[in-house]
């Protein structure tokens, strides 16, 4: 009796353990909301909620991310809104660096009230590993995209956001690249959603050239670390090419120590780790040494592969991002059939073009939601 009840209990476990998990896979496909918590700091006529959800990392595994959801305060109407998903520049590699976590994306996302103002919920991820468990992929297209992505699918949790799955991607610097992976990668992992345009501002695209081209040699060097630090311990990267043990501990500190603070003035321990990492990188060329050149041209954006239309943003005095390199991508890109709006802004440095060009961008965005013909420059650029 004893027995038969034993194999019983067993039996009925196993039963449970079968209808438990469709549950549990439910529960963490990619794109479902976890959680969202209303942020009372939102300004004046805006409402935004702290999320987190579900998406898929770069080896398929599913994982936490966290992020930001900012509508226009008010009842929606009977249509959903339609959605910029914005993707922020660089910022670090530590988890505190998240921008969901404080107030920065009310001041670092260009002219908001604007964007609220033409009736846009904006979804503003915070990318893997920032906010959130892990560590940061940092440049690594197929993580980010993926991200991106499910925030946008996220987003439609939340019905005071109103959220529609018809979306275009805004983003600049880091934030660019991950704007064009995330439109790479649109129609084959996202394919409920309706991508209606890109727009990327002073995007890296060819990361070995980016990296080598740069000429502001200090943020060549935080880049570098922050690179550096997260690829040796996303892909087991060695940091041996940066030289003695002391120098590479130098670097890890240097990035894991540091969030990107525009207005900020740098601490005198960073001024010293990037002069460390300046002497270190100098002569280096990542390109040729591996596993490093190969990680950086499977990161790399393909213009064969960004779907069109797209708008791409470059100032002719951006130090960080080569104009050189960005005009290159986008000749590559009409030569493969896209669509192109390119704006060359002369003068225009890597930390203003956003800004100074927001009016445009989302005039460009506002037509993509029409339905109107995207403009080309191709033609003038050949």
């Amino acid at each position: 009796m004893r027995g038969a009840l034993k194999t019983l209990t067993i039996m009925l476990a196993a039963v449970a353990a079968m209808i438990a998990l469709p549950g549990a896979a439910l529960a963490q496909r990619a794109g479902t909301l976890i959680d969202a918590q209303s942020a009372r700091e939102a300004p004046a006529g805006m409402r935004a909620w702290r999320i987190r959800y579900w998406t898929t990392s770069d080896r398929g595994r599913p994982i936490q991310v966290t992020g930001m959801v900012i509508a226009p305060r008010g009842r929606p109407g009977r249509e959903p809104r339609p959605v910029i998903a914005w993707t922020h520049g660089a910022l670090g590699v530590a988890s505190r660096c998240a921008p969901s976590i404080g107030e920065l994306n009310f001041t670092m996302i260009p002219t908001l009230s604007d964007v609220l103002r033409r009736g846009y919920t904006v979804v503003a991820p915070d990318y893997p590993g920032l906010g959130s468990e892990g560590m940061h992929p940092f440049l690594v297209g197929t993580s980010t995209a993926h991200s991106v992505l499910d925030a946008v699918r996220a987003a439609g949790g939340i019905r005071e956001a109103a959220a529609s799955r018809r979306f275009a991607l805004w983003g600049e610097s880091q934030g660019g690249h991950a704007a064009l992976w995330s439109g790479q990668l649109a129609r084959s992992y996202a394919p409920d959603l309706d991508l209606v345009g890109v727009a990327a501002i002073v995007p890296p695209t060819d990361l070995a050239r980016n990296f080598a081209d740069g000429s502001d040699q200090n943020a060549r060097a935080m880049l570098t670390a922050f690179t550096a630090t997260s690829w040796s311990r996303h892909f087991g990267a060695p940091l041996t090419a940066f030289g003695r043990r002391s120098t590479q501990n130098v670097i890890i500190r240097l990035a894991d120590n540091n969030c990107i603070e525009v207005s900020g003035r740098p601490r005198l321990g960073t001024i010293i780790g990037i002069a460390v990492a300046r002497q270190a990188i100098r002569g280096v060329d990542l390109a040729r040494t591996q596993p490093w050149g190969a990680l950086m041209r499977e990161n790399s954006v393909s213009p064969r592969a960004v779907p069109s239309p797209l708008m791409v943003v470059q100032g002719t005095a951006d130090t960080i991002v080569a104009p050189a390199v960005t005009l290159d991508f986008v000749w590559r890109a009409c030569a493969s059939g896209k669509t192109v709006r390119f704006i060359s802004v002369p003068g225009g440095e890597h930390a203003t073009v956003a800004r100074t060009e927001v009016r445009t961008t989302l005039d460009w965005i506002d037509a993509r939601f029409r339905g109107e013909r995207a403009p080309n420059d191709c033609r003038s650029l050949s």
